[in-house]
């Protein structure tokens, strides 16, 4: 198990941008596959990104393909998600959640994960 953290949410005007960071404790963070997921009010949580434990594969869904960047830093325990031309529909909670993920493929349910951290509010504003 890996205790997760996110950090760098805020209130930001659209066009702008907002790098999300999601640190672990953990010695074996490295094995962990991780993903990005969002949640507005009164909706569902929904995946954005993820990222295998290596970093050598990511994928984002098409709605922030082109305007949002996974990457993860195993000596720092950390996992980054850079978001840049943000729109306020990308207005939402953002969580971090891990997995262990020594096969390197990539995991996009909320179900394939077990480690979630407490999520950091992204407000965009038009």
């Amino acid at each position: 198990q890996v205790q997760l953290v996110e950090s760098g949410g805020g209130l930001v005007q659209a066009g702008g941008s907002l790098r999300l960071s999601c640190s672990a404790s953990g010695r074996t963070f490295s094995s962990y596959a991780v993903g990005w997921f969002r949640q507005a009010p009164g909706k569902e949580r929904k995946f954005v990104a993820a990222i295998n434990w290596s970093g050598g594969r990511t994928y984002c869904v098409d709605s922030v393909k082109g305007r949002f960047a996974i990457s993860r830093d195993n000596a720092k325990n950390t996992v980054y998600l850079q978001m840049n031309s943000l729109k306020p529909e990308d207005t939402a909670v953002y969580y971090c959640a891990a997995c262990v993920g020594y096969s390197g493929r990539l995991f996009y349910t909320p179900d394939d994960y077990d480690n979630w951290g407490q999520g950091t509010q992204v407000t965009v504003s038009s």
